[in-house]
């Protein structure tokens, strides 16, 4: 029991209270402030434009409640320690085992959000992901990523929306499309971006071989209605063709599905998912602007780390994590080099190692 007194001890000392990214005077003053703003005479005429500060406010009271928690936790630490420097018995020791592990996951969570730096990283997620070359085996793999993204969105309390969505020809899935919100979706997400190796013995094999599959994921950060992203009509191309794939009433019978092409990057959009014209046009249109702003933040951050981008670079045969079934259970993070052993928790959404190891990696990287 001494190991849990000195690692006590050590949290407690190592434990900065503001500063660096723990100021929570200056996170509760700025709060205070918009507080006064927004119930000022005429705050509210305009609701539209106060879409920013609602948000920010909506992140300050966040990051608030997590700062408080963290005082606490730090104080109620040093009074069960002076405790245990008197009483050393087996219920004052586990009180303070508990205590501190409770102090070193919140030190944990704010160590994240000062990771989380980037502009854009505060931003709301739109996730893709399609499967690689192998038919049924690698729509089934694309489709066990996409029940991992979610579960691993409702864990954390994020809402998970369809944008797109098209079902494999067998099992599976052909591509999705999917918007995450919630505080810092892109920046957690973001090391997501690459391809995901996937080895096991194929349920689609009747031999029982071992099989390999890849599927590619993409994370962009929502544009959102915050940032102008200049869009022309004139450079737009808009295609309307049938959905595909099962659906409800009128699906598949009318020309409901959209695809937006912008001429002068070629970047195109589309979305199916809904039965209006209108509201698929409206979504398209969402995730154009949002793989717009993403080009341009990327094409910034080439110039800044043309280095780092190259490290980065997304194609088939530079995977960035394998997940092993056959012959041993693993899964590996190629550039942090992470591991974790339980793949059935991996793939029911636990990957939050992964994401705190890459902005770890990507910190150092900096």
């Amino acid at each position: 029991m001494q190991i849990c007194v000195r690692k006590a001890k050590l949290f407690s000392s190592n434990f900065q209270p503001c500063g660096g990214g723990f100021d929570l005077d200056a996170s509760q003053a700025r709060l205070d402030e918009i507080e006064k703003q927004l119930s000022s005479p005429g705050a509210w005429d305009k609701p539209d434009k106060l879409t920013p500060v609602l948000q920010e406010k909506s992140s300050l009271e966040t990051e608030v409640n997590r700062l408080q928690a963290l005082k606490r936790a730090k104080e109620d630490l040093e009074e069960w320690l002076l405790l245990a420097e008197e009483d050393q018995s087996a219920e004052i020791l586990e009180t303070l085992e508990a205590q501190t592990n409770l102090l070193e996951e919140l030190l944990q969570i704010t160590e994240m959000n000062m990771l989380l730096s980037a502009p854009e990283d505060s931003k709301d997620a739109i996730l893709e992901i399609h499967p690689g070359a192998g038919g049924t085996e690698a729509q089934d793999w694309a489709q066990m990523l996409l029940r991992m993204y979610v579960r691993w969105a409702d864990a954390q309390g994020f809402k998970a929306e369809y944008l797109d969505f098209l079902d494999g020809d067998e099992a599976g899935i052909k591509s999705v499309t999917l918007r995450i919100r919630g505080t810092n979706t892109y920046g957690l997400l973001k090391g997501e971006r690459g391809i995901h190796r996937l080895i096991r013995i194929s349920p689609f094999d009747s031999s029982g071989r071992r099989h390999t599959s890849f599927a590619s994921v993409d994370v962009i950060p929502d544009a959102g209605d915050d940032i102008v992203v200049d869009v022309k009509e004139a450079d737009l191309r808009i295609d309307f063709f049938r959905s595909s794939g099962p659906g409800g009433q009128s699906v598949n019978t009318t020309s409901s599905a959209v695809r937006i092409t912008h001429i002068p990057t070629g970047t195109v959009a589309q979305c199916q998912n809904e039965k209006s014209q209108h509201a698929n046009r409206d979504s398209a249109m969402q995730i154009l602007k949002a793989r717009i702003y993403d080009l341009e933040l990327r094409k910034r951050q080439d110039e800044r780390q043309a280095e780092y981008a190259n490290k980065m670079d997304i194609s088939f045969g530079s995977q960035i994590r394998t997940y092993t079934l056959q012959p041993y259970r693993l899964v590996k993070d190629h550039r942090t080099n992470s591991e974790m052993g339980d793949v059935e928790a991996v793939l029911n959404g636990k990957i939050d190692v992964f994401l705190r190891d890459f902005l770890l990696y990507l910190h150092a990287e900096n």
